[in-house]
């Protein structure tokens, strides 16, 4: 309570009572507060304080540096060791792949032929019989009996298992891309140019011309 409040509420009584009055005490209630809340600090006691880190001298502040740079410094060449023992790990596996392709190459080249040869197992054997029983028999009629079966056997074993076919030649019309012309007459009976001769049998592979068949040719006049 202010000083005008206390001395407006002592003539207040006053009038009212008509007598004098003496106020011996008047509590104030904002010094109450107040004085509560300073004794409520005072119970709490002072506020802490967090602890700070000591301040370091402009060397220790250097050293500091240093370590830090060494840290890292050694973190560097641990990683760079690291990536390089990944890298020549990965340079010899890729060296082995590639030795390895090599031995696959080279074992597939070698045995890239096995499948005809075993083909040509068959007709060589029965080539080898036919002969044997020509010296024993000394027939003609066997020994071309049996060439020609070696030889019926060969062309159908190679046109069914590997697409080995002969060319048609006798009676054809001349075809540039089959046919090799090494002999020509011409004559009246031709009408066109005629294959009248083989001469070399020719042969295509999956019908790819592998060699042209060498052959004689009418040609009208």
């Amino acid at each position: 309570m202010s000083s005008k409040s206390k001395k407006k509420a002592k003539e207040t009584l006053e009038e009212v009572t008509g007598e004098e009055v003496t106020i011996e005490r008047v509590v104030d209630e904002d010094l109450v507060k107040e004085a509560a809340k300073q004794e409520e600090i005072k119970l709490e006691g002072p506020a802490k304080e967090e602890p700070k880190a000591p301040e370091l001298t402009p060397l220790e502040e250097k050293d500091f540096q240093i370590a830090q740079l060494q840290k890292q410094l050694e973190e560097a060449r641990s990683f760079a060791d690291q990536c390089k023992m990944d890298m020549i790990r990965k340079q010899a596996d890729l060296d082995n792949y590639r030795k390895r392709l090599v031995r696959e190459k080279e074992t597939h080249a070698r045995f890239a032929n096995e499948g005809i040869i075993k083909d040509l197992l068959d007709p060589l054997d029965n080539l080898d019989r036919a002969i044997t029983s020509a010296d024993v028999s000394k027939d003609f009629d066997t020994i071309h009996n049996g060439v020609k079966m070696v030889n019926d056997q060969l062309h159908i074993m190679l046109d069914k298992n590997w697409g080995l076919k002969k060319i048609a030649c006798q009676g054809e019309e001349f075809d540039p891309e089959l046919h090799e012309a090494y002999m020509m007459e011409q004559g009246e009976d031709y009408n066109k140019e005629v294959v009248i001769d083989e001469l070399g049998a020719g042969y295509t592979l999956h019908d790819r011309v592998l060699r042209p068949a060498k052959v004689k040719v009418g040609k009208p006049l």
